[in-house]
């Protein structure tokens, strides 16, 4: 009976193996190309849509130099030519300026971050009322109001006090908390505190802002301090600031005309 020779199954899957290799690293070679030319397309689309955003925001044209991707899974670089990096979501649909989330509209951004911070301004102002706060209101119909962190010795708290006539004849009521910029204790805290204790605390505020020198009075469980705490709670780092009837906090002074033009009744 002849010899039957078996043929080394190894050496016959040689060439098989070496073809799949070459298969596998072909495929793998289209595979990168077609995943770089798609991150090549997402980034271009990407600088487009902040480049429309972050111009409609700053209100003059912004040029990207560059998109590229950030350490971070899914959050690119952003390089804006002559200016700072930014971190934005690789389709550019979310960027991140001074620490605030922002999402890209067709022409400009909203802060998400700030509208979280409105809505929490709303409810703590609401938990105080207006009982405890140095009102002036409209002689007619009251259209809309602003809350106003002040100070009687702040130039700017007093150039905008002169302005409130102004504001309630456009139906904006002015409501004042008190925020002495000197701190607890401190010259301006008692002043403050001679407005919110007086008998007519419209009068005496307008009088102490005018720099009228009047007796000081600090009554017993008078609000100052509580209204300091809760405006340094509130991120006040200055005087005026201005909050509207929707939360949104407008640091120092604006002319009467521009506020109303904020609130919508211009």
């Amino acid at each position: 009976m002849g010899e039957i020779r078996m043929m080394n199954p190894v050496r016959m899957s040689c060439s098989a193996v070496a073809d799949a290799v070459r298969a596998v690293l072909l495929a793998l070679s289209f595979l990168s190309a077609s995943l770089l030319a798609a991150t090549a397309s997402q980034a271009e689309e990407a600088r487009d849509v902040l480049e429309t955003a972050l111009s409609g925001l700053v209100g003059q044209p912004i040029v990207i130099e560059s998109v590229v991707p950030s350490p971070a899974p899914g959050i690119s670089e952003v390089k804006i030519l002559n200016g700072p990096v930014l971190y934005a979501t690789e389709d550019g649909a979310y960027f991140f300026l001074n620490g605030d989330l922002h999402q890209t509209t067709a022409s400009g951004a909203t802060n998400l971050a700030e509208q979280s911070r409105s809505k929490i301004r709303v409810e703590q102002l609401a938990k105080i009322g207006t009982a405890e706060m140095v009102v002036f209101a409209p002689p007619g119909e009251t259209r809309d109001f602003i809350t106003i962190f002040t100070d009687v010795t702040c130039f700017y708290c007093q150039k905008l006090h002169r302005e409130v006539d102004q504001l309630n004849a456009m139906g904006i009521e002015v409501r004042y908390l008190a925020f002495p910029r000197g701190g607890i204790p401190s010259e301006g805290a008692t002043k403050l505190a001679t407005a919110w204790c007086a008998d007519d605390q419209q009068t005496t505020l307008t009088e102490l802002k005018a720099g009228v020198d009047l007796p000081l009075n600090e009554c017993v469980d008078n609000p100052i301090a509580a209204q300091y705490e809760l405006g340094q709670i509130m991120g006040v780092s200055g005087t005026p600031a201005i909050i509207t009837s929707s939360g949104m906090m407008i640091p120092g002074y604006r002319p009467a005309a521009d506020i109303a033009g904020i609130l919508g009744l211009n």
